[in-house]
C-alpha cells in the first residue's frame, strides 16, 4: 500500500506552543473531558516502540557498537535493553533517548542468572523467543499478569519445527527455551498475518542451517527486513514471502528512531474530531506497512496531510498535519486491517463520531492483545452512550456525528491503548470520563498527559 504525500507547509507553525517529550511517572487513572476549543500545537510523539525493540536486539548481536537515537524509554523497550544486559550486553543509556550498544555478535549473547522478564512487552517475548532458540544455553522468559494471559503457541511451534526446544505453560508464558542439536531453516506460510511471529522466525532462521523463509497472508509492518538489511543481512523479498540463509553476520550501524504512528493515532482522532482543531506531529514513522490508520481515517474523511516525506535510518518519516473534519462511516477493507491493528482502539472513538455505519471485519488479532480489545472498545462505548456491537473479529459501529459521549467510569483491563482512546473520546463527552487501572500507559508512550495537555486536550493524572 501506498500513501499520497503533499509538499505543502502549514501556514501556522505555531512554535510557541511547540510540545516535546517528558517523562512521567505511570498513571493509576486518567480524568478526561471534554476539549472547550480546537486543539493546537506542533508536537513530537515518543520513537516507535516497534524499532526500538528491534535497535536493541539486532545491536546486541552485531559486531561493533550501535548508536539509537529516538529510542522509546517506555516500560516495554526498557524491558527489552534491561533483558539484553542481563544476557551480557553493555548498554549506555537511554539518556534522552540516546543508547549504545556494545553488541557481543552473532554468539557472544551468555545466559541470564535468572529469567528474563519481558514485564508487559508481547513484542520482546516474541522476538526473543526467535533469537534465543539457536543459542548454546538455556533461558526461561517471563512476563507480567498480562502477558502471562497472552498466547505463544505460534511461534513455540514453528521454533519447534525449525528443531527448537521451546516449552510453554498450555500455550503461554512462562516460555523455557532448552539448547538443542541445532536449527535449520524451513518454509513457513502464516496462518495469521503477525509481525511478530514473522519477525521470531526469521531471527531464528540467523541461526539455522540453510534457508528460512516467511510467507505471510497479508502485509504486516516489515521492520525487521529493514532493520536486518540496514545490519548488513541479506534478505530476499519475493511477493509475501522474505527469505534469508542462516549464518550471517551483523555489523553495527547507526539506528535513528521515528515518532510512533500508534501514538501519533490518538492525535490524529482527537484533531478530527475536536472542531477547530489544527495539529502538527513532527517526524513520525510512514513505514506504509503501518500507514493503515492514516488510509482508514482518509477514507472516513480525514483532513491529514503528509508534510515534508523524507527517510531516516532507512524509514520513511514526516510531519502530520490534521485538522477537524466531519467523519462519515465506511467498511474498513479488511487488507487494511493488519496495517492498522494496534490503532483500532482509537479508531473505534472516530467511528462513533462519524455519519453512518462503520464495519470492521477480519481483527480477531485484537482479541488477543493486551486485553480483548473488541470487547474492552464494545464495553466502554456503550457505557459512554454510542451504538455499537461486537462481532467475532470486529465491530460495527452506528456513527453520531453529533456524538456526545456520556461521563462515566471505564475499566481499561490494563490496556494502555485502551486507556488512551478513552481520554480522545473525553474530548468529546458531556461530563467527565475516568478511566481506571491506567498504569500501563507508560508501557508506550511515558508522556501521554503531557502532551495531551500541551495541544488542548483536558486530561489529568492521579499516581497513587
Amino acid at each position: 500500500m501506498t500513501t499520497a504525500v503533499t509538499d505543502s507547509k502549514p501556514d501556522d507553525p505555531r512554535a510557541d506552543r511547540r510540545t516535546t517529550p517528558a517523562a512521567e511517572p505511570a498513571p493509576s487513572l486518567l480524568r478526561a473531558w471534554a476539549a472547550p476549543q480546537g486543539l493546537r500545537a506542533t508536537l513530537r510523539v515518543p520513537g516507535d516502540k516497534s524499532i526500538s525493540h528491534r535497535a536493541v536486539m539486532l545491536g546486541a548481536i552485531a559486531r561493533g557498537t550501535t548508536e539509537v537515537s529516538g529510542f522509546l524509554e517506555g516500560a516495554d523497550a526498557l524491558s527489552t535493553m534491561h533483558a539484553f544486559r542481563a544476557l551480557g550486553v553493555s548498554i549506555e543509556g537511554p539518556n534522552q533517548g540516546h543508547l549504545r550498544i556494545a553488541g557481543v555478535g552473532l554468539h557472544g549473547l551468555q545466559a541470564a542468572c535468572a529469567p528474563l522478564d519481558c514485564g508487559n512487552a508481547g513484542t520482546a517475548m516474541r522476538l526473543m523467543m526467535g533469537l534465543l532458540a539457536g543459542q548454546r544455553f538455556s533461558s526461561t522468559l517471563v512476563g507480567d499478569a498480562s502477558l502471562s494471559r497472552r498466547p505463544m503457541r505460534r511461534v513455540a511451534e514453528p521454533l519447534g519445527r525449525m528443531g527448537a526446544q521451546v516449552e510453554t505453560d498450555d500455550g503461554r508464558p512462562p516460555i523455557r527455551i532448552s539448547p538443542g542439536p541445532g536449527l535449520h531453516g524451513i518454509d513457513f506460510a502464516l496462518p495469521v498475518a503477525s509481525a511478530q511471529v514473522k519477525s521470531a522466525v526469521l531471527l531464528a532462521g540467523l541461526y539455522a542451517q540453510g534457508t528460512t523463509r516467511v510467507t505471510e497472508p497479508a502485509p504486516t509492518r516489515d521492520h525487521t527486513e529493514r532493520m536486518l538489511g540496514g545490519f548488513g543481512v541479506k534478505v530476499l523479498v519475493e511477493g509475501a514471502s522474505r527469505a534469508l540463509s542462516g549464518g550471517q553476520s551483523l555489523e553495527a550501524c547507526p539506528i535513528e528512531v521515528p515518532g510512533d504512528i500508534s501514538s501519533a493515532a490518538f492525535f490524529l482522532v482527537a484533531a478530527s474530531i475536536v472542531p477547530g482543531s489544527d495539529l502538527t506531529l513532527e517526524h513520525v514513522g510512514i513505514n506504509p506497512t503501518r500507514t493503515g490508520v492514516i488510509a482508514i481515517l482518509r477514507r472516513m474523511g480525514a483532513n491529514i496531510e503528509l508534510l515534508d516525506p523524507r527517510e531516516a535510518g532507512g524509514e520513511p518519516v514526516a510531519d502530520l498535519r490534521v485538522r477537524a473534519a466531519p467523519l462519515r462511516g465506511i467498511e474498513v477493507p479488511e487488507e487494511l486491517v493488519a496495517l492498522a491493528i494496534d490503532e483500532f482502539p482509537v479508531l473505534f472513538v472516530a467511528a462513533a463520531c462519524a455519519q453512518g455505519r462503520t464495519v470492521v471485519r477480519g481483527a480477531e488479532e485484537l482479541r488477543v492483545k493486551e486485553s480483548d480489545r473488541i470487547a474492552a472498545m464494545e464495553a466502554g462505548l456503550l457505557a459512554c452512550g454510542a451504538s455499537v456491537k461486537a462481532t467475532r473479529d470486529g465491530m460495527i459501529i452506528e456513527g453520531n456525528p453529533g456524538q456526545r459521549f456520556a461521563g462515566v467510569h471505564i475499566d481499561s483491563r490494563g490496556d494502555h491503548r485502551i486507556a488512551m482512546a478513552f481520554a480522545v473520546a473525553a474530548q468529546r463527552a458531556t461530563a467527565p470520563i475516568e478511566i481506571l487501572d491506567t498504569a500501563n500507559v507508560v508501557t508506550s508512550f511515558p508522556n501521554f498527559v503531557t502532551l495531551a495537555q500541551g495541544c488542548g486536550m483536558r486530561v489529568v493524572a492521579r499516581h497513587d
